[in-house]
């Protein structure tokens, strides 16, 4: 449990150092940059065009919802709260990121597919249940998640 804690409070701190530079104060210009790296180096063509045509002119709305995204990531691993499913959505994120930066001559593609596979160990092995709130929830739920009803049913069925 000590180990898989750690790994999960680390990629977590990894997130949460990720996210700083993306701060939305309007548009965070390294965010801006890399963005359109996306539309230059992306593996496919259709991930190139929604790079170019759709995330680069929505960049003020893109920008917020990337740094929430990531944030939530980092508290969700620090803390060991909805492990799997925001496992998940990193699992995705990062696919995302592999795809769209392939090709970029600075980046190491096996990067992307090294945190898919930990966040993918996260999902495998419920990792917020190593020394994270989703243990203590399991162990004696309270607040919203006693009972069968609302948040304790959907917190049940997701974790």
């Amino acid at each position: 449990h000590l180990a898989t804690w750690f790994m999960r409070v680390m990629i977590g701190a990894m997130w949460f150092q990720g996210s700083l530079w993306k701060l939305p104060l309007p548009v965070s210009g390294g965010f801006e940059g890399w963005t359109k790296a996306l539309g230059e180096n992306a593996a496919i063509g259709f991930h190139k065009w929604i790079a170019i045509n759709i995330f680069v002119p929505l960049l003020p709305v893109i920008n917020p919802l990337v740094f929430l995204t990531e944030l939530s990531l980092a508290i969700a691993f620090i803390l060991g709260f909805l492990v799997r499913p925001m496992g998940v959505i990193g699992m995705l994120f990062v696919t995302h990121l592999w795809l769209g930066l392939y090709l970029h001559p600075a980046e190491w593609p096996w990067l992307y597919i090294f945190l898919i596979f930990v966040q993918g160990f996260f999902v495998l092995n419920n990792a917020g249940k190593s020394l994270g709130l989703d243990a203590l929830i399991a162990r004696a739920p309270f607040g919203p998640f006693v009972g069968d009803r609302g948040p304790a049913r959907l917190y049940r069925r997701i974790v």
